[in-house]
Parts: structure tokens; C-alpha cells; sequence
């Protein structure tokens, strides 16, 4: 089994580590590992924010675990040339088109959300967002009109196979959790989303099971906010996707406890492979400070060992000891805390032992 680390930049060296310590401790036989620059980092190295001998790495991976990608310093790049380019050249390249990020609320940090503490009490939900289509990858650029004014430009587009089969993976997700699925898209005004709702619509023909619903994305957003616990799992593109699962972070309390799972279709000896990693960002105003909250990180990975290495038992041990440190108060600055990095990986460590 092979796990590729690529830690990125930013905090996400720090938050890596914390999670390889987490993984180590669970003693897993035939385990190894191998790290691959991506992002600001790589560029600073190579040249290039996706070396060639890092996407090696990943297609011969089972897995990967990933930090972060974001660097102040290289904003005035090409486009091309950008940190970011990495993880968006890493799902087309792997084919990694659906995004899973799920969001509950840990009792214990009810308070923390900006919503009432019985509103986001509620929150259990799964975005699956789409990850190799939509305006991200369209085409791009600048020009000038005929009156001469600058104008930039970012073409947005789905095709139906595109669409069917991240409609697939949003029902077979919610036949697994709750079996109801909403598809959130903007079809009032938007050919793309029109296209998007009806074959989401031709595709439930095949999962009688799962209630779908269908929501504008504006209207998601405020529902998210006023009555998030209507939602099961969502199903939407990659822009509103991206959106949503932020506002979703803030609803449960902190960017810093959401995890993601980015899959595709290609199968490995133990499961699914994929690429794993926390929603939020580098955050290099506290890189290397010790203030980085590991827990999406850490969690992470528990989808990495459920989805990807066929390990639920170990997965699930992941989640109660994180459960089980956020129950002791061991909050990070992020959380009102003052625990850090190193201090909460060390915390889940020692609950992981105890845990069988």
C-alpha cells in the first residue's frame, strides 16, 4: 500500500506531519509511503507547480494525502504557473471528478457556529461536488470589446456524460446515507444548469430509493443558514460546490474540522482511488507558527483509509479519537483554544492507542 504525501505549502507541511503520526500510529502492515512537491513549493524548485515526477508519484499511488496549495508570492505568475494549478491538474489528470465533503457538528463546538447552537446542532450533511468541469476549466482569458474597454472572460460548460456521472455518485451517496438527494444548480438563468437538471432527473430514474429535490443556488445558500438540517446530501457543479462547502465550514464552527475525499473511477487492490484533503487553505499567515488546527487534516484520512484502502475499522478509529479530544477541550486557536498543532496531533495519537 502506498500513500503519496504531497504537503504543499503554507501549513500544509505542519498538518501533513500530524496526520502521518496519526496514520503511523495505527500500525499498518505493508504501509509506505513517498512525498511530492506540488504548488508554491514546487515551483520554487522546479519551475513548475505539478512536476512531472510528482504526478509519477500519484499514479502510482493508492492514495493521496494532501496539504495545502496558495502562495502570496506567486500571484503575479501565469495563471499556469500558479500554486492552485496543482490540485486542479491533479483531479483532471487522475480523473478525480467527484468531490465528497461532509459537514456535521461536534456537540461539543455547537457554540462555535455562527448560527444558533439548536440550528447547527442539526447539520449533517454531505456536498458532492463535481471537480474536473464547470467554469474552473473552461475557457479563459482577456480581450477587448469593440469599445475598447478590457474585459476578462471564463466560459462555463457541462456535457451530459459529464453531468450523469457525478449524478451517479451524488444518488449512490445518498442511498448510503439518508436517501435523500438535493441537486443544486441555477437553471433559471444558466443553460448549463438547465442541462444539469435534467439529466440529473433522467439518472433518478435508476434510484427509485432516494428523494430528489432540486434548489437554486441561492436559495441553498440561505437554507444552509436558515435550516441546514433539511440537507442529506447535495449534488452540485464545481464553482457552486466549491461555495457551498465553505459557507458549510462556517456553519459547523471552523474551516479547520472539514475533510474531503476527491475520487474517480479507478480501483486499486484495497478500494477507490483518491486524493484526500482539508477544504481550508494554506494560511501562510500562520505557517510554521504552530497554530494550524490538524483535525480536517486528520480526518482526511480517515476517508483515505475508509474510501481508498478498504479500512473501516481504522477509519472509524480516527474519528472517535478526534471525537474523544474535541469532548476534553483540546481546541486549537481557531476553536477559542490555545492548543497547537503538535499538541492536538499528539492528543489524537495517545486517544488512538487507547481505542480499539
Amino acid at each position: 500500500m502506498l500513500i503519496a504525501l504531497f504537503p504543499g505549502d503554507g501549513i500544509g507541511p505542519e498538518i501533513v506531519a500530524e496526520a502521518k503520526r496519526v496514520l503511523d500510529a495505527l500500525v499498518i502492515d505493508g504501509l509506505t509511503y513517498e512525498d511530492g512537491l506540488v504548488g508554491g513549493a514546487a515551483y520554487r524548485a522546479v519551475g513548475h507547480p505539478l512536476p512531472p515526477e510528482t504526478l509519477d508519484i500519484a499514479r502510482r499511488a493508492d492514495a493521496i494525502l494532501f496539504g495545502a496549495v496558495g502562495d502570496p508570492d506567486c500571484d503575479a505568475l501565469e495563471r499556469h504557473l500558479r500554486p492552485e494549478q496543482a490540485i486542479l491538474g491533479l483531479r483532471k489528470e487522475l480523473g478525480l471528478f467527484s468531490n465528497l465533503r461532509p459537514a456535521r457538528v461536534f456537540p461539543e463546538l455547537a457554540h462555535e457556529s455562527a448560527l444558533k447552537p439548536e440550528v447547527a446542532g442539526a447539520i449533517d450533511l454531505l456536498i458532492v461536488r463535481e471537480t474536473n468541469g464547470d467554469v474552473y476549466f473552461g475557457e479563459k482569458g482577456f480581450r477587448t470589446t469593440a469599445e475598447g474597454y478590457r474585459e476578462g472572460y471564463d466560459i462555463m460548460s457541462y456535457n451530459e456524460a459529464e453531468v450523469r456521472r457525478i449524478a451517479h455518485a451524488g444518488f449512490q451517496a445518498a442511498r448510503a446515507r439518508r436517501g435523500k438527494l438535493c441537486s443544486v444548480d441555477k437553471a433559471n438563468v444558466l443553460e448549463t444548469s438547465q442541462l444539469w437538471r435534467d439529466v440529473v432527473i433522467e439518472v433518478a430514474s435508476d434510484y427509485p430509493d432516494v428523494a430528489l429535490s432540486h434548489m437554486y443556488v441561492d436559495n441553498a445558500a440561505m437554507q444552509l443558514v436558515k435550516s441546514p438540517g433539511q440537507f442529506d446530501t447535495i449534488v452540485t457543479g464545481n464553482l457552486f460546490g466549491d461555495i457551498l462547502s465553505d459557507q458549510a465550514s462556517a456553519c459547523v464552527g471552523s474551516i479547520g474540522l472539514l475533510a474531503s475525499a476527491s475520487l474517480g473511477e479507478r480501483q486499486t487492490g484495497y478500494g477507490t482511488f483518491g486524493l484526500y484533503e482539508p477544504i481550508h487553505g494554506s494560511a501562510p499567515d500562520i505557517a510554521g507558527q504552530g497554530k494550524a488546527n490538524p483535525v480536517a487534516a486528520v480526518l482526511s484520512l480517515a476517508m483515505l483509509l475508509r474510501h481508498s484502502l478498504g479500512r473501516e475499522e481504522d477509519a472509524t478509529r480516527i474519528e472517535r479519537a478526534v471525537e474523544a479530544i474535541l469532548a476534553d477541550g483540546v481546541f486549537g486557536g481557531d476553536l477559542g483554544g490555545d492548543a497547537s498543532t503538535q499538541e492536538i496531533g499528539d492528543a489524537i495519537v495517545r486517544k488512538i492507542v487507547t481505542i480499539s
